[in-house]
């Protein structure tokens, strides 16, 4: 069993900045998914198929690039699972409402029936001005919803979530601006 070192505020928090009501580039599971790389090897009997350097997955806007790539097919069409590793694998995709998520770690599993990317080893994942990284996280894209966790066996290992000043600033920007304007308005009046 893993501990969660990541306290109930912040996950709320990180669950807020993530969770939005938009779909996850929804058009992009409708498209047909794409492996390019430089070497591919097949075995049918077990519907494993491996890609190696320079791998590019593409759905619509969703990508994937990793040094190596394993695809599971044993489970059918549409339920894929494409494991990729590198140093790091990255993942990024375009939501409906035109924000991007970028996603990196030394393991991505795609399962494209759920539409999930879980991460492992040194995993990050970046959505408008939130960061969160951890040793694990898995990624809902249709959702926009994630869990990180942190390392089970090492007490040290923490789950971080980074909110970016230039948003925060740009709030209180947006709020002084308004302040002003109604300030303004006021002090016009009065001088009639």
């Amino acid at each position: 069993m893993y501990r969660q070192r990541f306290p109930l505020a912040a996950s709320l928090l990180a669950i807020l900045c993530f969770a939005t009501p938009v779909m996850a580039g929804s058009a992009d599971f409708q498209k047909p998914i794409t492996v390019d790389a430089r070497t591919q090897s097949m075995d049918g009997k077990n519907k494993v198929t491996r890609f190696k350097d320079n791998v590019l997955i593409t759905q619509g806007t969703l990508t994937i690039e990793a040094d190596e790539v394993e695809v599971n097919a044993k489970q059918g069409e549409g339920k894929e699972i494409m494991i990729a590793r590198g140093k790091p694998a990255r993942y990024s995709q375009t939501m409906d409402d035109g924000s991007k998520v970028t996603a990196q770690a030394n393991e991505l599993r795609y399962e494209v029936n759920k539409r999930t990317i879980s991460m492992r080893g040194n995993a990050q994942i970046k959505q408008n001005s939130s960061m969160v990284s951890g040793d694990s996280i898995t990624y809902d894209m249709m959702k926009e919803q994630l869990m990180a966790t942190s390392s089970d066996g090492n007490d040290d290992s923490r789950v971080t979530t980074v909110f970016r000043p230039q948003a925060v600033k740009k709030l209180s920007d947006e709020s002084e601006d308004k302040q002003g304007d109604t300030d303004g308005k006021n002090d016009t009046q009065g001088d009639k």
